[in-house]
């Protein structure tokens, strides 16, 4: 991310406090153990091949990553001149020996030969033998706690904001000052605080971000002739012309448990501003509170225009029915709608910000989740950890990673940007120019309080379409887990 993007500062993070860690701890179910499930997935960074398996999955198997390209090879001899201190400077790779263990939830095809190609050049460049264990995306995150709680990977994929701090609170996680000495001048001020926990100390390294926007097919809008909206009503009348053309307005899907997330943020944000946003991920504002229910009222004039059986379907199947021109619009993440179009598609894949709904707010706000990893409580090679996420903080290792993903955007200020594709380079702009940038639902409360209890509220919501019963489960629920 370029030194223009604006990210929230720990000014308006939610507080910790030890009793309500303690309480996080107990209120996030023991589902399946995850190091189990890693060991069934794991893959070598340099094929990206993945069991797929589940949690209760017994296969195994674990290799490293293969001979690296002559790229690598030069990168190896530049760092054994530059030595580890390079990685901040130079974008050399830092020297390691041993072995390395990722836990990685990169698991959809794109994302994760993306990842594989970082990881291999980390092990061509550095002399460490890397094995990265690979399990899909939800199962991860719904086992994180178990994971983290038990024998975890040295390093970690993860995401900044509230949970992040939110492990780093428990001790889950290691600090990584010394990571950010060598790396701290490739970021702005505000990566740097969205890397911070509560106690000052630096536990994340970031690697790319991607807006939340609302995603349509160029060619099916040239062809009907639609105008990008501008208003709510605007909006409206689009989603009326769509069905009128024989099209389903808007992609829909919640079978995953997080894509209508997405939407209540961005609906709460255009409706209250950022700051009620914020301030209700922490319950300091109550979900009972007329702005609330006005947000799910609101919500419900969007549903006539959404597919049907959104409960049952997955997003990645949601995206298809987007590139098969099934339906004009998919309110989601840029890069994971590019994940799911074609080569030959994705130069047809544009977007633009949700509408205004409020003037008092415009469109100052949006979701801009920042990715990136972790380091473990005790990791067993902790000198190799070290030197993967000093390279993981370079430009050097962004542009490989984005090589293969041509749908997200770097982080480090110094990035090339230059190599951007248009939806980058759109993708970047956008960002750049908006003001307040939230992380996500899911990333900016409390994680016992948005899995299982966001995500069903909002299942639910979807199926009953009642926005005070939805609001006063939620505020029920929030009392409980919020106390102090």
């Amino acid at each position: 991310m370029n030194s223009k993007h604006n990210h929230p500062t720990d000014e308006h993070a939610p507080q910790l406090n030890r009793r309500s860690i303690l309480k996080g701890i107990a209120g996030v179910a023991a589902l399946a153990a995850l190091p189990a499930a890693l060991d069934a997935c794991s893959s070598s960074p340099a094929t990206g091949s993945t069991s797929s398996a589940s949690p209760s999955s017994s296969s195994s198997s674990s290799s490293s990553a293969s001979s690296s390209s002559s790229d690598s090879s030069a990168s190896s001899a530049e760092a054994t001149t530059a030595g580890s201190s390079a990685a901040g400077v130079a974008g050399g790779i830092p020297q390691a020996t041993g072995t390395l263990t990722i836990g990685s939830n990169y698991s959809d095809p794109g994302v994760k030969k993306a990842f594989g190609s970082v990881a291999d050049a980390f092990q061509s460049g550095s002399g460490a033998t890397v094995k990265v264990n690979t399990i899909d995306h939800n199962t991860f995150q719904n086992n994180i706690q178990t994971y983290l709680q038990g024998t975890p990977d040295d390093v970690f994929s993860w995401f900044a904001g509230y949970r992040m701090k939110f492990f780093a609170a428990q001790g889950l996680a290691s600090p990584i000052d010394d990571v950010w000495d060598k790396i701290g001048d490739n970021f702005s001020d505000a990566i740097k605080a969205a890397s911070k926990a509560e106690d000052g100390h630096f536990y994340f390294v970031p690697i790319y971000n991607y807006p939340w926007v609302m995603n349509y097919r160029k060619s099916v809008w040239d062809e009907h002739g639609y105008k990008v909206p501008d208003t709510w009503d605007e909006l409206m009348t689009l989603c009326e012309k769509m069905k009128s053309d024989g099209l389903v307005p808007i992609s829909w899907t919640d079978k995953d448990g997080w894509p209508a997330m997405g939407t209540f943020d961005i609906l709460n944000m255009r409706m209250n501003g950022y700051q009620f946003h914020v301030d209700l991920m922490a319950h300091k504002e109550s979900w009972t509170d007329p702005k609330v229910v006005a947000v799910f009222e609101q919500w419900t004039k969007l549903t006539p225009y959404y597919q049907t059986g959104a409960n049952g379907r997955t997003w990645e199947e949601a995206a298809q029915d987007l590139q098969n021109k099934k339906t004009g619009m998919m309110f989601i993440g840029a890069g994971q709608a590019g994940q799911q179009f074609s080569k030959e598609n994705l130069p047809d894949l544009n977007f633009f910000a949700f509408p205004e709904i409020n003037p008092d707010h415009g469109t100052d706000s949006m979701d801009a989740p920042i990715d990136g990893l972790m380091m473990s409580k005790s990791p067993k090679n902790k000198a190799a950890a070290t030197a993967f996420l000093e390279f993981l903080g370079t430009a050097k290792a962004e542009s490989i990673y984005l090589a293969s993903d041509p749908t997200d955007v770097g982080t480090a200020k110094n990035y090339d940007e230059s190599t951007y594709n248009a939806l980058q380079k759109a993708s970047a702009d956008l960002i750049a120019k908006t003001k307040n940038i939230a992380q996500f639902l899911d990333r900016d409360t409390r994680p016992d309080f948005a899995y299982p209890i966001v995500q069903n509220a909002l299942q639910s919501f979807i199926t009953n379409q009642d926005p005070k019963a939805v609001c006063q489960q939620l505020e029920t629920q929030a009392k409980s887990i919020f106390a102090s």
